[in-house]
């Protein structure tokens, strides 16, 4: 059963009730014989019934407003709700008509649609056409960056390789200014050197044409500078130092004599005590020395005394077995005989300058067996290309020399044949 029977039941029940109340009510107090208000009993009967029937619309109406929401709302708010229903009603309209409008909006769009759909269409392919080549730019722009990052990278190793080479140019620039500005001045001091060397051989030569034309007439005994005696000597004390100064002095002595007075005995060469003792001081100290005793000046025949001077070099090694002291080139194909006995002096030539530059006292060298020469300048001669010559040291080689060296052809850094073997040593 619905909540609205239950709610019509119950209304009927109560109102029964109330009116059953009422009733007896009113007939009790008829019966009785009550005044309400100073009324008769009759009108008090009537009152009562009158308020039992009120009480019962009340409970009504009470009941129904406290059961039913939309009664209460229909009672109390009806002018409201008219009022809210004829807006909704105009709102409507107004709703249709701009539904009507929207309709005809619509069918007017629905009119445009195809051409819209076919223009979509056509925009469509042409998006796609763009796309693609969008595609194929970004990828021409990727192989692009790409390149240019390769060409960047190749670019910043060009600069760093072109700064570095920059860089050593301006060190090498630096160093030869340095060392041009040091050449200039090593000039400046041979020119000033060879001043007083041009001095110095002017008298020289005016000594050296009195000397030949001493030589000439046969009058000079002992010429400026001749060795009268020298040793090899290592001394570990003062005491054998000057014993080996005094011995030296005395073969210098018997050398002067036999050149400037042969047949006579005494002492004809003179040199200072401090000389002397300066050459003891300078030999003691246990190592190896070449010593000299040098003529003064030039002495004629029967002329005494005869000056003289000492020196003591340290017998240190020049060269090593194996050094190379000369080189040269040659092409036996195109020279003559007697142009590669030439080149040949020539080898041997430099080999004694530089050994007389670097220390080396005695004015010779020594290239061994003249069969093993001869030997070597039949190969060279039979060899059809062009070589390098070298004269090799020998064997070690000190200031109290002899230079021993050997003849060796090279090419392409191979030995063809050479003078001699060596014993020790490498070709450097």
């Amino acid at each position: 059963m619905s909540t609205g029977y239950i709610l019509i039941l119950a209304v009927l029940l109560l109102g029964g009730v109330i009116a059953t109340v009422g009733d007896r009510l009113g007939s009790r107090v008829g019966k009785a014989r009550l005044s309400l208000f100073n009324l008769r009993p009759r009108k008090t009967a009537t009152l009562v019934t009158i308020l039992t029937g009120t009480v019962i619309a009340a409970s009504t109406l009470g009941i129904l407003f406290a059961t039913s929401e939309y009664l209460r709302t229909g009672i109390f708010e009806l002018d409201s709700l008219q009022r809210t229903l004829r807006r909704i009603r105009g709102d409507l309209h107004n709703a249709q008509a701009q539904k009507n409008q929207a309709e005809a909006e619509l069918a007017r769009a629905q009119a445009g649609r195809a051409s819209a759909q076919k223009q979509l269409a056509d925009s469509q392919q042409q998006l796609a056409e763009a796309d693609r080549a969008v595609r194929t730019a970004i990828a021409e722009r990727s192989r692009a960056q790409a390149e240019t990052a390769r060409a960047e990278a190749e670019l910043i190793r060009t600069q760093s390789q072109l700064r570095a080479e920059i860089n050593q140019l301006e060190v090498e620039k630096n160093q030869l200014i340095a060392q041009k500005e040091g050449e200039v001045k090593e000039k400046e001091r041979q020119v000033q050197k060879l001043e007083a060397q041009q001095t110095f051989l002017a008298r020289e030569i005016q000594e050296l044409e009195l000397e030949r034309q001493g030589l000439r007439q046969g009058n000079v005994a002992v010429q400026r500078g001749q060795v009268l005696a020298s040793a090899l000597v290592r001394v570990p004390s003062t005491i054998a130092a000057k014993q080996v100064v005094d011995q030296l002095l005395n073969e210098a002595n018997r050398t002067a004599i036999r050149l400037a007075r042969p047949g006579t005995n005494g002492q004809i060469i003179q040199i200072t005590n401090p000389e002397v003792e300066q050459l003891i001081n300078r030999i003691n100290d246990g190592k190896d020395y070449v010593v000299r005793i040098f003529s003064a000046a030039n002495y004629l025949i029967g002329e005494t005394p005869i000056q003289v001077f000492a020196d003591a070099v340290p017998n240190r090694s020049i060269f090593l077995a194996g050094d190379v002291v000369a080189a040269t080139s040659i092409d036996p194909s195109r020279m003559t005989d007697e142009q590669i006995q030439q080149r040949i002096n020539l080898l041997i030539a430099a080999a004694n300058f530089r050994a007389r530059s670097l220390g080396i006292l005695t004015d010779s060298v020594e290239i061994g067996r003249i069969q093993d020469l001869i030997t070597f300048i039949t190969q060279l001669k039979q060899h059809n290309q062009m070589v390098e010559l070298k004269a090799v040291a020998s064997e070690v080689t000190y200031v109290a020399g002899p230079l021993k060296v050997e003849l060796i052809a090279v090419r392409d850094g191979q030995v063809l044949f050479r003078t001699t073997t060596p014993s020790t040593g490498t070709v450097n």
